[in-house]
């Protein structure tokens, strides 16, 4: 008999699929029961079974990372919708395209406190795009297409829809159906802005033609713009050195020999030196947050400032600049180039290229232990930039920006913003899942592995080739070092000597897991077990007091660089 009547549950899914969606991360409860039951049935989309709901958030932030797409997770009402909440949240400081779906108490039992009650759409307010309580079944076909559509278009970002259970069970007849989805989106009042405005531009052009010192800040923004080329173009036709964010790395191949690496708090020397140096800075994509501009006031205080972002409430917001252009940095950046003609800045380059040699990232090793940078360099030898990255937060998250090349975009996957610890595991699982033919490796410390390690399960069950790389250094190492350099080595709560048995761990969960503690062991193993086609927990036993340098402290400015022998 053909089918005339169609489930709020069914429109959900069939919704999500013609909108190109094809993979979900979730974790079933009592209120997303119907939903699961129409999972069981529908082919057209693939559903991997999270071990905790911060975990399926994580993992679907990691797939749209990696993948450019939006990714998208379920969770039950009440706590299982608050455990998404982290997960959200550093989807919204990174502007990463998610759509969280929560399951919620009948809309007979709002605000009663219902078992398993809580008002999350109230909750996320403050960390998502849009958000959606569905009151009618009638409206879920519309809320679906605007949440994806305003998950995607201008500043990415991650939005929630809150469907009751009784709007799950509820019915429509197909054709009714069929009319409400093909209606058109009006959403009043957002209207991102594409398209730069010419005079702004044409400032910009004259001040880049005229700059004796310009440097590039490239952030996020040009990966999420697909602006990587515009942005190489630009960098080669002027002669323009560039120095990225952390997540904008893979926007400009560290092998450029323009490229200056990551600056900021624990950026390099000669990213940092030329902040204070240019007399122009083209700042693309970026926020000038306090990891990267410490002191706002007095950061590239010898330049004038082009700061082109889509989000309008980012510019001025932490610094002054000369030229503000709003819009999507790859069509201002094609609007740019166009009017440019090449030209060599040779003596500001090899300036910048001077400090490059002059201050390399170095550290000391040592005679008993590896070192958790020659861990990181080694691996470097080994993908040459050929893999994706994740990291959790911490001082391995900077290792890993300061040793490892980054050279194409969507490659380098942390959690900025946030500084969300457990983020690395499940992240590389999304990613995985979203491009299973690349080598994905997640970069963890012992602490921010023991947050989301549940998720290891994910990796047995669906054979996903994950390889760990753990650097087990028995601190909780980024606190430690805060409290060696500021508080006189007041080791308070960062000592991890109890960790468990991570080996014994990894064999519970069914995956090869290899500790390496000597350099022989590193040099004559790593390369194999990162190239094997099966999953691996690598765990590398590192020396414990290591500290990330350079340092920038907290509110100051690169003549306050702290390196291996003191202020740089």
């Amino acid at each position: 008999m053909e089918k005339k009547w169609i489930k709020g549950s069914e429109i959900l899914l069939e919704s999500l699929s013609r909108l190109g969606v094809d993979t979900i991360f979730g974790y079933p409860g009592g209120s997303v029961i119907p939903i699961y039951d129409a999972l069981y049935d529908f082919k057209k989309i693939s559903h991997y079974f999270a071990r905790h709901e911060q975990g399926a958030a994580h993992e679907a932030d990691g797939y749209a990372r990696a993948t450019g797409k939006v990714g998208v997770c379920f969770a039950t009402s009440g706590p299982g919708a608050t455990n998404l909440v982290t997960g959200i949240m550093t989807a919204h400081m990174d502007s990463v395209p998610l759509m969280a779906i929560t399951g919620q108490v009948g809309s007979n039992l709002l605000g009663k406190d219902a078992f398993q009650e809580s008002d999350i759409v109230g909750i996320t307010i403050p960390i998502t795009k849009m958000n959606y309580l569905v009151k009618d079944i009638k409206e879920l076909p519309r809320i679906i297409k605007e949440a994806h559509f305003v998950a995607h278009t201008g500043r990415p970002g991650p939005v929630l829809i809150d469907l009751p259970k009784d709007i799950q069970l509820a019915e429509i007849e197909l054709a009714e159906f069929e009319k409400l989805f093909t209606e058109d989106i009006q959403l009043e009042g957002y209207v991102p802005n594409y398209k730069g405005h010419p005079n702004q531009i044409k400032k910009a052009i004259d001040l880049i033609k005229k700059a004796e010192k310009p440097l590039i800040i490239a952030g996020a923004g040009i990966i999420k713009s697909k602006a990587c080329a515009e942005l190489k173009e630009l960098a080669q036709t002027m002669d323009i050195p560039v120095t990225t964010t952390l997540l904008g790395l893979g926007s400009f191949p560290s092998s450029h020999r323009l490229s200056l690496g990551m600056l900021g708090m624990h950026g390099t020397v000669g990213a940092n030196f030329a902040t204070q140096e240019a007399d122009l800075v083209i700042a693309l994509g970026m926020r000038f947050d306090d990891r990267i501009a410490g002191d706002p006031e007095n950061f590239c205080h010898l330049a004038q400032i082009i700061h082109i972002d889509i989000d309008p409430a980012e510019i001025e917001k932490n610094r002054m600049v000369e030229i503000p252009i709003v819009g999507d940095l790859k069509g201002v950046l094609k609007a740019i180039n166009k009017k440019l003609t090449p030209r060599k800045n040779t003596d500001w380059v090899e300036k910048t290229l001077g400090w490059k040699k002059e201050y390399p990232m170095v550290y000391v090793k040592s005679s008993e232990k590896l070192m958790p940078q020659e861990v990181l360099e080694h691996l470097d030898t080994i993908v040459q930039g050929q893999a994706i990255v994740s990291t959790d937060v911490g001082q391995h998250q900077m290792w890993v920006a300061q040793f490892l090349q980054f050279t194409k975009p969507n490659t380098m996957l942390s959690s900025g913003g946030a500084g969300t610890m457990g983020f690395g595991l499940p992240a590389a699982i999304g990613a995985q899942v979203g491009r299973p033919e690349e080598l994905v490796i997640a970069v963890v410390g012992d602490g921010g592995f023991q947050m989301t390690y549940q998720e290891l399960m994910l990796i047995k069950q669906y054979q996903l080739p994950v390889k760990v790389l753990l650097l087990n250094n028995s601190y909780l190492g980024m606190v430690r070092q805060w409290q060696d350099l500021f508080l006189d080595k007041r080791y308070s709560s960062v000592n991890l000597d109890i960790n468990p048995d991570f080996e014994k761990i990894g064999e519970a969960y069914g995956i090869k897991t290899v500790t390496l503690k000597t350099r022989s062991e590193l040099e004559d193993q790593l390369e194999g077990l990162i190239k094997s086609k099966e999953p691996v927990i690598i765990q590398c036993v590192v020396e414990g007091e290591a500290n990330v340098l350079p340092m920038i402290p907290a509110g100051k400015c690169a003549n306050h660089m702290i390196g291996l022998r003191g202020v740089i």
